[in-house]
């Protein structure tokens, strides 16, 4: 599958800035959501072909999110790349078993995250 939609799913507005600039400039259309309602609601719109996650957010936190698309059959085909501040191996396996098929840590290198992108598509 070739990755070209991606939805960044992050409560920070800097973080939401930087990342959606940096993939746009890659070529990807980008859909934004800043809690878990808001990414259901981009995930009805339009099923992107992958998300990336931030875990600290008010209301469900990223792990709870990702268990839950990951557990609906109408986006448990989605991958999810868990993108957070939090640097801990607990946070990293715990986050691969709510479902992320991959993690990386704040900030973001930019060719660290293409590569793993690439790696899914």
């Amino acid at each position: 599958m070739t990755i070209k939609k991606i939805l960044i799913v992050d409560d920070s507005k800097t973080e939401l800035m930087f990342m959606t600039d940096l993939l746009v400039k890659k070529g990807f259309a980008v859909k934004t959501a800043e809690n878990a309602e808001d990414a259901f609601r981009r995930l009805a719109e339009e099923k992107p072909d992958l998300i990336l996650m931030d875990v600290v957010m008010p209301g469900q936190n990223g792990f709870q999110l990702t268990r839950a698309i990951t557990r609906d059959p109408l986006y448990a085909d989605v991958p999810i790349i868990m993108c957070t501040s939090k640097n801990q191996e607990t946070d990293r396996v715990w986050g691969m078993r709510q479902g992320a098929k991959d993690y990386i840590t704040k900030p973001v290198d930019a060719d660290d995250l293409m590569a793993k992108i690439k790696a899914l598509g």
